[in-house]
Parts: structure tokens; sequence; C-alpha cells
């Protein structure tokens, strides 16, 4: 049994759904699918909840997303008389529904409620072309099957409830039937959707795998497999042929946009093997992530944008103490900043995050009695793993430096973003 996960740009068109049909049909033996939103719907989709918030008009960008998908459901089917076209309705009337009665509680909830809608819609569409195009395929709603909390926009699986529902409502289809299913979504109490966090489709794909014990899981991208740099960033890149679980996990955590930093865990636990492959030339061989061993890799590049550097110092002057920390590092764990780099000296703390303007407020407000705060803003965080000093030079070089940091295999460092 076999697990293959397509992402936004593998399906963000009509030609594009049908080339995944092309790939499906070169596969025997059971398969389950994990499709993205189509395109950038995720993006749009967080325009129209954002509106929403703010009391602002967001039908016409709602009605932007509804034609894309109408769209593309024209192309697969000419007849405009075929069931998808009610199932496309029934969804966006239910959006504008919530929308429009939005109810008291934590933003993040009614967020994950909207964001959704994405991974639904793309595998209501999928799964009827390829019903539509004489496949034995079935819907899988995996918000029945991947149990979570709420910890709205990265929700927490119950594995062992997950494991039971897959193996009761998931592999007894796949006896006939190739499943076609969500990324990205759970489900919690009471019927209400969670979401695993941005990107989290791959972990999805991770989840359905070691809870079905599957064979292998692919990953369909629109690059060669696993390359050692971004090339929308940088001109020369080389693909790993294999790489180990290990270095792909750290190539994850520093950033690399490649595998959601979730995805291995799982599959490592059960030595299911990870092929990363191009939905462009689906006949080549792509890159095998795996328990494996090898010599020192050819150093991979790392870009992270929208970072913001934050710099604690104490009030009073005195030293940056373990318990000055303890209170930062509760706050930033409290306010869901993820941490990409951080360093010390006597008297300051710094830490490069993702930039939130809304949370950093709310940190700003929360420590700013304890805490002398600064930070900069629109920032680029680089990785370089398995570095030479040829590569650090090159990367370094004509960049104004706001901080550096080096072990023996990884060098980091913040500079401004003038690209």
């Amino acid at each position: 049994m076999k697990v293959f996960k397509f992402g936004g740009a593998s399906v963000k068109d009509a030609a594009a759904v049908i080339n995944v049909a092309a790939i499906v049909q070169q596969y025997s033996g059971p398969l389950l699918i994990v499709v993205s939103a189509m395109g950038k719907t995720t993006n749009a989709l967080e325009e129209v909840f954002q509106l929403a918030e703010n009391h602002q008009d967001y039908e016409p960008a709602l009605q932007k997303i509804e034609y894309y998908h109408r769209q593309i459901t024209t192309e697969l089917f000419p007849d405009n008389q075929h069931p998808v076209f009610a199932h496309l309705q029934d969804q966006f009337s239910q959006i504008r529904q919530y929308l429009q009665n939005l109810p008291a509680g934590p933003p993040d909830e009614h967020y994950d409620q909207i964001v959704s809608q994405g991974e639904l819609i793309s595998s209501v569409i999928l799964y009827h072309y390829l019903a539509h195009a004489g496949f034995p395929a079935a819907w899988l709603d995996c918000r029945t099957c991947i149990a979570t909390d709420c910890g709205w926009r990265e929700a927490r699986v119950d594995w062992a409830t997950t494991e039971k529902n897959m193996q009761d409502k998931v592999a007894p289809l796949l006896q006939d039937k190739i499943i076609i299913t969500q990324g990205f979504l759970g489900g919690a109490a009471e019927n209400r959707t969670t979401t695993l966090g941005r990107e989290g489709s791959d972990f999805s794909g991770a989840i359905f795998a070691y809870c079905l014990q599957a064979e292998s899981l692919t990953i369909w991208k629109d690059v060669a497999g696993f390359l050692n740099a971004d090339p929308k960033y940088f001109l020369r890149t080389h693909k790993y042929d294999e790489i180990s679980y290990q270095e792909t996990v750290e190539m994850a955590y520093y950033g690399a946009s490649v595998i959601h930093p979730k995805t291995i865990k799982p599959l490592a636990n059960r030595q299911i093997p990870l092929y990363v492959k191009s939905f462009l030339q689906p006949q080549e061989p792509g890159t095998v992530i795996k328990d494996s061993k090898h010599e020192k890799l050819v150093p991979a590049f790392i870009r992270k944008g929208n970072q913001c550097l934050l710099s604690f110092g104490v009030r009073d002057f005195t030293f940056v103490s373990e318990r000055n920390l303890s209170a930062i590092f509760n706050a930033l764990a409290e306010l869901r900043f993820k941490i990409n780099l951080m360093q010390n000296s006597a008297i300051s703390f710094s830490v490069c995050t993702d930039y939130d303007a809304d949370r950093l407020q709310l940190l700003q407000e929360q420590l700013q009695e304890q805490f002398i705060f600064h930070y900069n803003a629109g920032l680029l965080l680089y990785t370089i793993k398995n570095y030479t000093e040829d590569s650090i030079n090159h990367l370094t070089n004509g960049k104004e430096i706001l901080l550096e940091q080096r072990t023996r295999s990884t060098f980091q460092f913040v500079c401004r973003e003038k690209e």
C-alpha cells in the first residue's frame, strides 16, 4: 500500500489535475491520495478570513476564489450538470453562512473552520475527476480519522485514536478503492475542524502512512527531488539522490521548504521510506529519504524570509539569568513564537523568529515591565548545513549581518533583506 501526497502546485489548474490522473494510472495496488488546496487558495482564504474578522467586505475576495475553482471544474467537466458543481456550490454556501454568522470565540478556531475549506474543495474536485476517468475512487473526510486536540492552527494528533480510526474506517476501503482525502486537516471534539500548521499536508501524508503501515510515502513536487537549495533564490542547486531521516529532519527544522518538519518522525519510527518526486517528470527517480548513512553531504542552503530579531535586556542592567530566560521562554511559548535562532550575552538575550505583528505587540505588553525590548523586522535568516568556508564566504558576501552563529556542522546568520 502506498500513500501519495499532491501539493497545491500539482493541482493548480485543470491540466495539473489531468496530470495527477496520468501519474496515478502508472501505479497498481492499494493507494491513498492526500491532496492540498489548489494553487494559492490557502493564502486567499486567509485574506477572506482576515477581512471578515476586521468587519470588512470579504465577498469580492471570496467570489474570486469561487470563480477560480469553478473555472477549473468547468474545464474538467464540460457538462455543467455533473454533481461536482452542486458540491462546489454547497461548499461555498457553507463558507458564506459561517462568515455571515461569525460566532464569538477564539479567532484561531474560526480561522481553522474557514481556511480548511481549500483542501475539502480540492479533494472533492479531484475525487470526481478520477471517478469520471474510470478509477475506482472513494472520497474520505480525513477529519473523521485524524483525531486531534483543540490546538487551533497547529493541533496535536491523538495517535492512538487516529490509528484505530484508520484501521476501522480506511483499511477496509483500500481493498478495492483509491482513496482521495485532504491534507492539513484534523477533527476535534464536537465535529470541529482543526488544522495541523501551514504546509501541514506532508505531515498528513506521514500520519496516514504510519497508521496504515504503508510501503512508502511519495510527495509530488514541482522540483526534481530534495534539492540542497530553493531554486527560486539560488541559481545552482544539487539534488540529493538519497538522504537520511536525521539530515532531513535537521534541514526541515531550519526551514527547508521541501518537507514539513513534522513529517519525518512517524515515518522513521516505522522505517517507511519517503520519496520526493517531480510531478512534471514522474518517470525520474527523485530522492529517497530513509535510514541511511553517507559521507558528508553537499552544503545545503536554507533561506527564511519575514524574520524578526528580538532582543531583551533586564531593566536593572543585571545579568540575564536563568530566571529571566524562563520568563522569556514562557511568554514566547504562550504566544506560539518559534525560535529559529537564539544567542545571549551577559546583559541581553536575542532570538530570531517569524514576524507576526499582532503577537509581537502582545509579547511586548507581557514583558515590558521586566525587560527592555528591541526588535528589527524585515530580516532574512540563512542557514548552511554541512558548511564549508567557501560556502560561508559565498553566501555572506555583501550582506549586512546582524547576528551569526556557528556549530560543528551548521552556520546561521541574520541579515537585512535587500533582495
